[in-house]
């Protein structure tokens, strides 16, 4: 009953997060460009990286890379400056619009959804604990 009683709940969380409350498509449109773009921008806005590390990050190769990197670098959100240890390589980092750009995107993606904030606070409380002993402790 435990395990079928997890897959339910598994379910029902996914479902939740993933279609009923998908912020994706509500970024994507926000900022007029796929979720993916989205994605590569708010990584760069944490710490400028270069374009090996992105592709690593985003788990993806190379060359979509600097697709993805080349149309961000044109809407005026990212720019490519050499590498300060190694000429040969780039960095890349935000521009002020990219900045704001990708605190629009962490401002959507952060509110929680309707049904979240409605709940009594013993409620949210209870699932706050829950979600908390899930998630374990911080990796570090």
């Amino acid at each position: 009953m435990s395990e079928a009683t997890a897959t339910r709940v598994w379910r029902d969380l996914r479902t939740l997060v993933l279609e009923r409350n998908e912020r994706r498509r509500e970024v994507a449109d926000a900022l007029g460009m796929s979720f993916f773009r989205v994605k590569a921008l708010r990584r760069i806005a944490a710490d400028p990286v270069t374009p090996g590390d992105l592709a690593a990050d985003l788990m993806t190769d190379r060359p979509y890379v600097t697709l993805v990197v080349d149309d961000l670098a044109r809407r005026g959100l990212v720019e490519r400056t050499p590498h300060p240890r190694d000429r040969r390589r780039k960095l890349l980092s935000v521009t002020p619009a990219g900045a704001s750009a990708a605190e629009e995107a962490d401002r959507i993606l952060g509110t929680p959804p309707p049904g979240l904030v409605a709940l009594d606070p013993e409620e949210l409380a209870a699932l706050d604990r829950v979600v908390t002993k899930l998630l374990g402790p911080a990796p570090g």
